[in-house]
């Protein structure tokens, strides 16, 4: 009879044990249920930063921003409202003499790039800005100045290119860095 209840008490641990692991089963797979429904996209991410309170400080952080949201544009799933608003973001960050060349239609045709873009399976991989100091700081028509390189890494398929661009910065009023341009760099020569 000992033996029975050794066995018997043996049953019960068991199945209590069993019990004890499914609920834990459970909790962790809805934890990461209810983590999944709040978790916030990179798109929501770079839509979320208040820049009237937390403004890029330097030319670099202003340009790798920008990188942020580029690599929103082209590599993310987002709504129509959500690519308005990562083209108003782009804009806060640009000269005010850049934005005024930007057309109505600006949010249409920066539609049809992207759309261009992703059909043909391209996509921004990665993106190196120049270190500090490499940002050569000058004055142009008595206005604070700056021109830093970034290099683009452009994935499509296994393929991989790289573009690199030279960017103009120029400081505003407020005492803030915007981008005034930006152009192919030229190759260097060695």
């Amino acid at each position: 009879m000992k033996r029975f209840k050794g066995v018997r008490g043996m049953l019960v641990f068991l199945v209590l044990l069993a019990m004890l692991a499914g609920y834990y089963f459970y909790l962790s797979n809805k934890a990461e249920k209810d983590g999944e429904e709040t978790a916030t996209t990179k798109t929501q991410e770079v839509l979320l930063r208040d820049l009237s309170r937390n403004y890029p400080a330097s030319p670099k952080e202003v340009l790798r921003y920008y990188s942020e949201v580029l690599q929103c544009m082209y590599n993310e799933e987002y709504s129509e409202k959500e690519l308005e608003q990562l083209a108003e973001r782009a804009m806060e960050i640009c000269d005010e003499d850049l934005v005024s060349f930007q057309s109505e239609e600006y949010v249409k045709r920066l539609q049809e790039d992207v759309q261009a873009y992703k059909s043909q399976g391209v996509q921004i991989s990665s993106y190196k800005t120049s270190n500090s100091t490499d940002v050569e700081y000058f004055s142009k028509d008595g206005r604070e100045c700056a021109s830093l390189f970034c290099t683009y890494t452009l994935r499509m398929g296994t393929n991989l290119q790289t573009i690199e661009e030279v960017f103009i910065l120029r400081k505003d009023e407020e005492g803030h860095w915007k981008i005034f341009g930006w152009d192919e760099a030229e190759p260097q020569t060695k």
